[in-house]
């Protein structure tokens, strides 16, 4: 039987949670960049081992799939290693395998140590601190969870122009050992201070919540039919904005968006990266905050249909260079926040006692969408010759998704919390 969590009441923790809070933002910013600045890497990557594009796409798949994929070994894990040694572990393999990328000299070697050890130790990081925010806020679970979250999307804005400057000053090895030792000491310090929530950290519920949560096993979790709706709609939604991700900086040049293209005197791409990852940070506490408000699946219906209709026009009118920046962070805004709204979801559905290896699980979606935004949406173009299929593909990904949370998501969740 699914167990009960009767342990959220009681006297706030106060200024501890909100310290672990805090740290759990520092690290999530710290490992956040292997994956959002992948896309700059792509062409001095493509060139200096001289391989196809679509090859070298399958270095970021693999990195998903080890970040996520693998996420039901870093949750269980993470339930029985201390926050402060598995975080601090999970910091050090993703800034080493950094290091060891700038040494690569085949795909092989940059497939095992930004595939698979980088992606490794990013996903460590992102299980923990996504689990610990769920712990220590249950009375605003989206806005916390969006919060830590957010931080993985905001990071990459402080080291875009840095990296891109770096890789133009001394080559992209010079700026992977550069930043892969930086990502690793930030993340290791910060770990130092976190911990797990324990039994004499009481905290309120939140009015209107339940007094008297099930925390499902990872085992009941998965014999539910919505916990496999909620992995088909976060692949569906993952897998536009992971093909975005990847494939920019290459199908910017498609839209006529090279390196001397500026905008208001800035070179386009990497300001449109830049807002990205604002963008892609800013909507995951946003949108965590309007689902506590109005509910997840509204929230999601509306970032998903937004989403959907930015991936078109940016198909249509993308060839603009401001209208390319702008459209590209809105892309980010309607993608993002499947970061803090599913995780929230999953926790409001099966419990906190099982929430690290239960979002371990969820998480196995992105590295089934990374197959599709990464590798496969690059060969469809090198057979096509045009990004024009995959943009309507993920646009209409995003349409379904949208739909799926109000006409089934919604009655489901319903019924649920009634039962409960």
């Amino acid at each position: 039987m699914a167990s009960a969590d009767t342990s959220n009441a009681g006297i706030p923790a106060g200024t501890n949670r909100n310290r672990q809070l805090i740290l759990g933002i520092i690290t999530m910013m710290a490992v956040s960049s292997p994956q959002y600045v992948w896309t700059l890497f792509v062409p001095a990557l493509k060139d200096g081992l001289a391989v196809p594009l679509s090859q070298l796409q399958i270095t970021i798949a693999i990195f998903s799939v080890c970040m996520c994929g693998l996420g039901p070994i870093h949750g269980y894990l993470a339930q029985r290693i201390s926050a402060r040694t598995f975080i601090a572990v999970g910091g050090f393999l993703a800034g080493l395998g950094w290091v060891l990328s700038a040494m690569a000299t085949s795909l092989t070697m940059l497939y095992w140590s930004y595939g698979v050890i980088t992606g490794v130790g990013v996903g460590m990081v992102y299980v923990a601190g996504s689990d610990l925010a769920a712990q220590w806020f249950p009375d605003r679970r989206g806005l916390a969870v969006g919060l830590v979250a957010g931080s993985y999307g905001f990071g990459a804005v402080v080291t875009t122009f840095p990296i891109d400057a770096a890789i133009k000053a001394g080559g992209y090895q010079h700026a992977l050992q550069t930043y892969g030792v930086l990502l690793g000491l930030v993340c290791i310090l910060a770990a130092l201070g976190m911990r797990k929530r324990t039994p004499s950290d009481v905290i309120p519920m939140a009015a209107g919540q339940l007094a008297n949560i099930r925390s499902y096993t990872p085992r009941e979790m998965l014999s539910t039919p919505v916990y496999w709706l909620l992995f088909t709609m976060m692949t569906l939604v993952a897998t536009g904005g992971l093909m975005v991700i990847s494939q920019m900086s290459v199908f910017a040049k498609s839209f006529g968006i090279t390196s001397t293209t500026l905008v208001l005197g800035v070179s386009a791409l990497p300001l449109a990266l830049t807002l990205d990852r604002i963008a892609n940070g800013f909507t995951r506490p946003l949108f965590g905050w309007v689902s506590d408000h109005i509910g997840r699946e509204n929230t999601m219906a509306l970032a998903f249909f937004m989403e959907a209709v930015a991936i078109v026009l940016l198909m249509l009118v993308g060839h603009q260079p401001v209208l390319f920046v702008l459209l590209s962070a809105i892309v980010f805004l309607g993608w993002g926040e499947i970061f803090s709204l599913f995780p929230a979801t999953q926790a409001d559905m099966f419990g906190p006692k099982h929430q690290a290896t239960n979002l371990g699980f969820l998480m196995v979606s992105i590295g089934v969408a990374s197959v599709f935004g990464g590798p496969l949406a690059s060969l469809v173009f090198e057979q096509t010759g045009s990004w024009t299929p995959v943009f309507y593909l993920v646009s209409g990904l995003d349409f379904i998704a949208a739909v799926l949370a109000l006409a089934v998501l919604k009655p489901i969740r319903r019924n649920w919390h009634n039962s409960q």
